[in-house]
């Protein structure tokens, strides 16, 4: 999973619960596999994937990486409630590492946390998906009624305008992610959208990051059809939308509590096709997978 280095996925599988997931891209890669997406169960080899370590006895997971949690699931999901407690306890073990969770179900996250939450923990980066503006006054007030130091929203799929305005003035807000849809049945996204909720965002200081246009993005009323990710990822930076707004500083310990020295902690690397890719800005960096330069 070299490939996959900024990936937890303890679980795979979900139940389709809003507008969002209408067209899951996770239910779409499973059916080319000729698997059910519905499917939920807990991973083999990749649950310890945090603990795991190379032939020289070091983590895989470098002190100081940013993994992406449940990209193929959703880590609140009710069906993983089982497993939860061990994928916590995981979590607390590497305290060095900087775990993104982003879900559709925050109603149910405040009796999903651990014993010793308090406040919450310091490498715990906590996201809610906002496709709309729907969701958004749904789920961003559920946001910040929550224990976690750390908070930020992906407006992806991006299938309606969103306003979040209202939300970024509280200052609990550190990211925002958008992208469009793809696969099966695509809705298009806007460019007008991505623009207007960039520029809340630039008021705000609060960082933007256009990952990808979506298969259909719509732009000075042009209808544009792109099918691959790379060319939608890449269109997504051209259109200079990416900001970097007040720093993030997450406060990492090692195994004893004391804090790590910035120098180290791990510093993304880049290759030539990193440099015009709208997740860069956001990027663990490169995997060195040797599939490109």
């Amino acid at each position: 999973m070299s490939f996959l280095h900024d990936i937890w996925n303890p679980w795979h599988g979900c139940v389709k619960c809003s507008e969002g997931c209408q067209n899951c891209y996770m239910y779409f890669l499973d059916r080319m596999r000729d698997q059910n997406g519905a499917e939920i169960y807990k991973t083999k080899s990749g649950f310890s994937y945090p603990l795991q370590k190379d032939r020289t006895g070091h983590y895989k997971i470098q002190s100081g990486e940013q993994i992406r949690v449940c990209m193929t699931s959703d880590f609140f999901l009710e069906e993983a409630d089982p497993w939860r407690v061990e994928a916590w306890d995981i979590m607390r073990q590497r305290s060095d590492v900087v775990f993104f969770l982003l879900t559709k179900r925050p109603q149910r996250v405040r009796e999903c946390l651990p014993p010793d939450w308090g406040s919450g923990w310091d490498n715990i980066f906590f996201n809610v998906t906002c496709e709309n503006q729907r969701r958004a006054d749904e789920r961003i007030p559920i946001l910040f009624d929550l224990p976690f130091k750390h908070k930020g929203i992906m407006c992806a799929p991006f299938i309606g305008p969103v306003s979040i305005r209202q939300y970024l003035t509280a200052g609990q807000i550190e990211r925002v992610i958008c992208g469009g849809e793809n696969y099966d049945g695509a809705r298009p996204c806007n460019f007008d959208w991505v623009k207007s909720l960039r520029q809340e965002c630039v008021d705000a200081n609060v960082t933007f990051c256009f990952i990808e246009t979506g298969t259909v993005f719509i732009k000075d009323g042009k209808r544009y059809h792109l099918p691959s990710k790379q060319l939608q990822s890449r269109m997504a930076y051209k259109s200079g939308m990416n900001f970097q707004g007040r720093p993030i500083h997450f406060d990492l310990v090692d195994d004893w509590g004391y804090p790590i020295p910035q120098e180290d902690l791990y510093v993304p690397h880049f290759r030539a096709n990193c440099e015009t890719c709208g997740s860069k800005l956001i990027c663990n960096g490169c995997s060195d997978c040797g599939k490109c330069l």
